[in-house]
């Protein structure tokens, strides 16, 4: 009994010790690898989401589709993604982080290559549907990684860079579609994407595995091997640890948010999901909304075209002021800007509202994903649940795009599109009001 108590008073000490250390690395060559990589997967994801979009409408061009099998590709990647999301937090927490930041890049890279090849278009959705589940896990396994590796005090501005990178993929994507689907037809974004993946894997293979999962699961040894390297790392290069207010930190209080863990989950499902499904709807849908407000179609791409410089914009301003202004203070303001200028959108009537408004609305949402998808999410749960938290956040908002597409349809039908940004607005303040009545404030806490 007492050689027992012994050890469980060593592995103690043992721990808070690796935990005091990894809370005093800086930005290392090991860092920057991990960022690389991972921003890498993330921008992945970012090119697959839009890639569905551009090869669904050629599909349907050539007839080789129609559009009840367009919706049902289109639903069953969001579907895909919904599932992932959950396999990634149960997979990253229980067997490790590098193995769910691996298998992902397999599945994903290997099932998209074969739908290259599909002969028929029931066996292309069969394809995307499993493709889809490996890559949901990436949004929640790569902003976890950056979130554990990255210094205390810079992981927002990190984890919102590599939001904005992901968030880069959007214009390359549709660019690159519309070069290159008409000289060697839809196979070859799925090739170009599938082999990306698997040389992606390829790199991936010798990253660590996170040393604070390490710690939290008792695997010591493994985690000192980590920390020892980036510490020599440090010293190579004459960076010095990062300074902390008390030699000792109490990491029973870092981990208080266990005791939240409903709370904290219930703030990061609504946060995400509002976040998710306004920007979906108002990117997917902004084009056939403004053609029902009179605009012509031409004009309507137009707009939609300057509208989406928000995005990075929006990105880089989230990843520039989420560690100096805070986490909650950001995603409030970003919240209620986007519900009040979504309300005044369904009222705009000359051509350069529409622009300012959608382009400034655009911004908004993008500072909410480089804030909450991307920082905000992973920071409400201790890095024991962190991954299954996140997950269960990312895939319910998943599951909701699916359905919104005919929530959309619907509404055109009983009411205006005006109606249609009002609505994007209340969720918009809703989500904001969620965050701000019982969402912890996550800067610079110890996780």
């Amino acid at each position: 009994m007492e050689q027992t108590i012994n050890q469980q008073i060593n592995d103690r000490t043992k721990e808070e010790q690796l935990r005091t250390r990894i809370d005093k690395v800086q930005v290392t060559p090991t860092f920057k690898r991990v960022f690389v990589l991972v921003a890498a997967g993330m921008f992945l994801d970012a090119i697959d989401v839009y890639l569905a979009s551009g090869v669904s409408s050629y599909l349907l061009k050539e007839k080789w589709s129609t559009l009840a099998l367009n919706s049902t590709f289109l639903s069953v990647g969001f579907l895909g993604l919904f599932i992932g999301s959950i396999t990634a937090g149960l997979v990253g927490d229980f067997f490790g982080r590098k193995k769910a930041y691996q298998l992902n890049l397999i599945v994903f890279g290997f099932f998209t290559l074969i739908g290259a090849f599909a002969p028929n278009m029931m066996f292309l959705i069969a394809c995307r549907l499993i493709a889809s589940i490996g890559l949901g896990t990436e949004i929640v396994t790569g902003y976890a990684m950056i979130n554990e590796f990255a210094p205390v005090k810079q992981r927002g501005r990190w984890c919102a860079m590599t939001s904005f990178v992901a968030n880069c993929g959007a214009p390359i994507t549709l660019l690159l579609c519309t070069i290159l689907i008409p000289l060697f037809t839809w196979r070859v974004m799925f090739i170009i994407s599938g082999s990306l993946a698997l040389v992606l894997w390829y790199f991936r293979r010798s990253l660590p595995e996170s040393p604070r999962w390490n710690i939290t699961h008792g695997n010591y040894g493994a985690a000192e091997d980590t920390i020892s390297e980036i510490e020599m790392e440090m010293k190579e290069n004459g960076i010095k640890p990062e300074h902390t207010d008390e030699e000792v930190i109490d990491y029973t209080k870092a981990n208080e948010m266990d005791n939240h863990f409903i709370r904290n989950l219930f703030v990061a499902i609504v946060a995400v999901t509002a976040t998710i499904v306004c920007q979906y709807t108002f990117t997917s849908w902004v084009p056939t909304l403004l053609v029902k407000q009179g605009i012509d179609i031409v004009s309507s791409l137009g707009f939609s075209t300057v509208m989406m410089i928000g995005a990075p914009v929006g990105a880089f301003i989230g990843a520039m002021i989420v560690d100096r202004v805070g986490r909650k203070p950001t995603i409030v303001a970003a919240f209620i800007s986007a519900a009040i200028l979504g309300v005044m959108y369904g009222h705009e009537t000359t051509a350069i509202g529409v622009m300012i408004n959608g382009f400034l609305l655009t911004t908004c949402f993008y500072i909410l994903m480089a804030s909450v998808v991307a920082v905000y999410t992973s920071e409400l749960f201790s890095t024991r649940y962190r991954f299954r938290g996140a997950g269960v956040a990312n895939g319910i908002s998943k599951l909701v795009t699916v359905g919104m597409p005919y929530a959309v349809a619907w509404m055109l039908t009983v009411t205006d599109s005006g109606m249609i940004f009002t609505t994007i607005g209340i969720f918009a303040f809703i989500a904001g009001a969620v965050v701000f009545l019982f969402g912890p404030e996550t800067n610079n806490k110890i996780i």
